[in-house]
């Protein structure tokens, strides 16, 4: 039949009741083709009542019971049976019908009505006639709504997964050639082509989001996929082709490469543009996502050599004709396919994505050959040049379009369809590209069939050799961010599906025998000994290599990731050899790197290569030096070589046994390196990269420590020299940790403190403090760092410096030395009339506190400097209240006599004092007068009354002060309110 009817009922759960719906489904030539249920369902799959009503007739065929189309029926009955029949439908469905019914009526008894021009009526329970289109039912309105929902969401919630489970379900449909494929494709391109995110990223000249990126790949590919249907017809291609040009030319059609414009904002030279720049991207035309499918519709499947690979395992050249050159076969016999690889491979990936799986292989087998016969070729021609280009150290020579990163995928297509080959289990599902924590696939050696004798291969190492020669292949970093993550991004995908491969002894074969081949393969080979400047970095690739092979052929593992810990973008010049792109070389900007946007993210992998290589040689000191001379020559970042340093310390301190020599060795000589390369630049982590380096040197030994501190000045700064690392090698911790007998003791000590004098020596400003807190135990040389911060006192010191130092001195009990360094101290500072909250202050009073506990004759000598020194009469007046206070000289210094009277301010010294004060006082109070506010006048009056005190401690200090006031009264007799508060108080 071709109308199935029936109901299903949904049993009851905890908090649904039963449920019956009634479902109806139309099939024509094993297809459904249209769909209704009583539930509602809104979704491009079918609900699960349709599912188990399909499932029902295809179980239990005989359960269903068959019936004659309808109008046969209807045949069957006379006039009366008609009547009888119309009737009884009507009553059993009266509101329903009733309207419709009356119309019919109405239109077949007018003679002239649309319905009685047509011969015969509509039978929905017959099936189509055979011209009909038949295709499985999709709800486009649903497919609409679900895109533009997922859209909308932006990448949030899951919605990425949802499309790109849409996009799945579409190459399922492709691969059980169901025709709805690119129709479901075209309804998820124009939903897509409507986001109105795009107009958005237009207007703003910004790169759309990452996830929305990788989600119009998808769409690019298998629109190429869709259009290299071997077996569509041309009109269906040539309504696609001009689909695809309507949205490319859409001027919010995304471009291949990820940007809108030429280029991403170019920061470095947006103001002066290069004509050069401009015209380059001029001259090249706009490639959009559906450029690659444009250019599909005009591949064909009717090349006879084409035809005659894919449909046969045993098509071979006849064995006399094995001799010369040949474009169809290699000297084996066995057929080449001679196309551009990613355009070749996007065959692959239609035959694969249609339901060809067979000739997918056929084709990607003679694809293998073909790149074998390319890279032996290349290998002669460079055994030709090898001796010019390692002359030159450089070459022009590299592939402009790289197969990792492509927009097709070439490489990822050709491991797939050979795996899938390969794979254990039932059915041989597609791999959806969603992250599924599904267990990793299981594969099984499957010889390749050939027509030439066992040829012992196996598609499993078909497929580990391509994705060798792919990623190994020498090309040059492509143009703009997104292009450049892609690269990085397709390469971690590769080698995570390579990681899946359980390596047995006939895959090692491959791997050793395609890495010798990368080794020696010259300009063509991105681990050849000669590359591009330009050239896309290997460091991730032989990460993997280098694991791989390490259990297998150490020395090979090892040359390869040490030839590929190079970095040539980062050397400083271009070789005079090297043709770079115009487009890559920036105009006028200082920078003499081409615009790598992901060199952050290289340097870390070129770092992360080294870590594993150091790792790996832990306890062999040749395999450590060898890698420590390939970090010193190839890293530049002063961060990346710290960050290895520390990866080696921990890997060579384990918490539970004993350090490894070796490799503590090389941390501490990649932590000197450091040093040495940050010692006159700026950098945030210096302090912990010191810390870092002390702790590492004190696990190395005594020996390691001696060592740093004699060779300071290349590595430290004077002042981290003696705060830090001096400071942190004699601290009780270190001499434990150590368990040093008396004499490593010495040594150790002996050497800090000649480093403290020599840094006194170059910096006494910040160190000298330093410099005699590490010489206290040693008489000789305290007294040298004694001499030298007298010696720098009068010159490079500041009074905070030297009051500092003096304090000590108090401290360690040398209080003329601390009065003799707060003297010098003294002739720096100068404390203006208004500066009474000072930081200094503090230090002038513990000074004179100091030189009058000493006795009159330190009092006597720093009064005038004092004098000198401070101009504010709040300050002035404290000293000389503290002054007469207590008599002078109460310290006590041996063979002084003290005669324990109180001082006068009379006589001098203080006398000198007093009159300083006073003229403080009325210069200080003119300055406030000049521009005094009301609000200042109560403030004003108190200073006054201070300024009483001190005038009275005078002998004529009553008399002094009346004359003050009242010049004060003739001066500022404008001043009428304040003059007023003056007379109240002083009268």
């Amino acid at each position: 039949g071709f109308h199935l009817s029936g109901t299903v009922t949904e049993p009851a759960t905890a908090t649904e009741p039963e449920m019956t719906y009634k479902v109806a489904i139309s099939f024509d030539r094993c297809k459904i083709t249209s769909v209704t249920c009583g539930c509602g369902n809104k979704d491009i799959f079918y609900c699960a009542h349709v599912v188990a009503l399909s499932l029902y007739r295809i179980r239990k065929p005989d359960q269903v019971k068959l019936r004659l189309p309808i109008s046969e029926t209807l045949f069957q009955m006379n006039r009366d049976q008609l009547q009888k029949f119309v009737q009884y439908l009507i009553t059993a469905h009266h509101t329903e019908v009733l309207p419709t019914a009356q119309k019919l009526a109405d239109e077949i008894l007018s003679s002239n009505s649309e319905i009685n021009q047509v011969h015969g009526a509509p039978d929905p329970t017959a099936g189509a006639s055979i011209d009909d289109e038949n295709c499985w039912h999709l709800d486009e309105e649903q497919v609409r709504e679900q895109v533009k929902m997922f859209l909308s969401q932006g990448g949030y919630y899951g919605s990425g997964k949802q499309l790109n489970s849409m996009f799945a379900k579409v190459r399922e449909m492709l691969r059980m050639r169901d025709s709805n494929g690119a129709r479901m494709l075209t309804l998820i391109t124009e939903q897509f082509m409507a986001d109105p995110r795009l107009s958005l990223w237009r207007q703003q000249g910004t790169g759309i989001t990452e996830k929305c990126r990788q989600l119009w790949d998808e769409l690019g590919a298998l629109w190429v996929c869709v259009v290299l249907n071997p077996h569509c017809k041309l009109e269906e291609k040539s309504c696609w082709l001009r689909q695809l040009r309507k949205w490319g030319e859409m001027d919010v059609c995304p471009l291949e490469d990820g940007n809108y414009g030429n280029e991403l904002p170019n920061i470095t030279n947006a103001l002066t543009q290069s004509s050069g720049h401009s015209q380059d991207s001029l001259a090249r035309p706009r490639r959009t996502v559906f450029t690659r499918a444009i250019e599909g519709c005009d591949l064909h499947w009717q090349d006879s050599h084409l035809q005659r690979i894919i449909s046969s395992d045993f098509y071979m050249s006849p064995s006399y004709q094995r001799e010369g050159e040949s474009l169809l076969f290699n000297s084996q016999g066995q057929p080449l396919w001679l196309e551009h690889v990613p355009t070749a491979c996007a065959r692959v990936d239609a035959l694969r994505s249609h339901g060809y799986p067979r000739e997918a292989l056929r084709l990607t087998v003679a694809i293998i050959n073909t790149l074998r016969l390319q890279q032996q070729r290349q290998l002669e021609i460079y055994k030709h040049q090898k001796k010019e280009l390692l002359q030159r150290g450089a070459t022009t020579i590299t592939n402009l379009e790289g197969w990792v990163g492509h927009p097709l995928n070439p490489i990822g297509c050709l491991f797939l369809t050979l795996t899938e080959a390969c794979r254990l289990e039932e059915e041989n599902c597609l791999e959806i590209s969603d992250a599924g924590d599904s267990k990793p696939p299981v594969y099984q050696h499957v010889p390749v069939a050939t027509g030439s004798q066992d040829s012992g291969e196996s598609y499993l190492s078909l497929a580990l050799e391509v994705a060798l020669m792919g990623m190994g292949q020498q090309r040059v970093m492509p143009e703009g961010l997104y292009a450049q993550d892609k690269v990085c991004r397709n390469e971690e995908q590769i080698i995570a599906r390579l990681q899946d491969l359980e390596l047995d002894p006939v895959l090692v074969q491959t791997l050793r025998k395609q890495c010798i081949l990368l080794l020696e393969g010259g300009p063509f080979s991105g681990l050849g000994e000669v590359i591009h400047r330009e050239s896309v970095p290997m460091h991730t690739f032989a990460k993997y290599l280098f694991s791989a092979l390490l259990p297998h052929d150490a020395d090979l593992a090892y040359k390869l990731a040490l030839r590929a810990m190079r970095l040539p973008v980062l050397e400083t010049t271009a070789p005079s050899g090297d043709v770079t792109h115009p487009h890559h070389l920036v105009s006028v900007v200082p920078s003499r790197y081409p615009r790598w946007f992901t060199l952050g993210h290289l340097e870390s992998q070129q770092c992360e290569l080294a870590s594993t290589m150091l790792t790996a040689a832990k306890g062999d000191m040749l395999r450590l030096r060898t890698v420590l001379e390939a970090i010193q020559k190839n890293i530049h970042s002063s961060s990346l070589i710290f960050k290895l340093a520390q990866d080696a310390f921990k890997i060579a301190t384990p918490a539970d046994s004993n350090s490894d020599t070796t490799l503590l060795n090389v941390a501490l000589e990649l932590g000197l390196q450091v040093m040495r390369m940050t010692l006159s630049t700026l950098n945030w982590r210096r302090r912990e990269m010191v810390r870092w380096l002390v702790t590492c040197a004190t696990e190395v030994g005594v020996r390691a420590l001696v060592s740093i501190l004699q060779s300071w000045y290349s590595l430290f700064t004077p002042t981290e020299a003696t705060s830090i690392v001096a400071a942190t090698v004699m601290s009780h911790n270190t001499i434990l940790r150590l368990s040093l007998d008396y004499p490593q003791r010495e040594e150790l000590a002996s050497c800090a403190r000649t480093l403290a004098l020599q840094c006194a020596m170059k910096d006494p400003q910040n160190c000298a403090l330093s410099a005699l807190t590490l010489c206290e135990k040693d008489h000789i040389a305290f007294e040298t760092a004694y001499q030298i911060v007298i010696d720098a006192a009068s010159t490079g010191m500041t009074y905070t410096q030297l009051f500092t130092i003096a304090r000590y001195m108090e401290h360690r009990g040398y209080p003329l030395r601390a009065f003799k360094l707060a003297s010098l101290a003294m002739t720096h500072l100068n404390l203006a009339y208004n500066q009474d909250t000072h930081p200094a202050i503090n230090d002038v009073l513990w000074a004179c506190a100091l030189s009058h506990s000493l006795g009159k004759n330190e009092l006597a000598a720093i009064i005038p400097l004092v004098v000198k020194s401070v101009h504010c009469a709040t300050v002035l007046s404290d000293i000389l209240r503290r002054c007469t206070m207590t008599a002078p000289g109460l310290a006590g210094i041996p063979g002084r006599r003290n005669s324990g009277k109180l001082m006068s301010t009379d006589k001098a010294p203080l006398r000198q004092l007093l009159d300083a004060t006073i003229s403080a006082y009325i210069n200080t109070t003119h300055s406030r007068l000049t521009h005094i506010s009301p609000r200042h006048y109560g403030e004003f009056i108190e200073f006054l009354s201070k300024a009483r005190e001190t005038f009275l401690l005078a002998q004529d200090g009553h008399i002094q002060f009346a004359q003050f006031i009242d010049n004060l009264k003739q001066i500022y007799k404008g001043k009428k309110k304040l003059m007023l508060l003056v007379r109240e108080r002083f009268g």
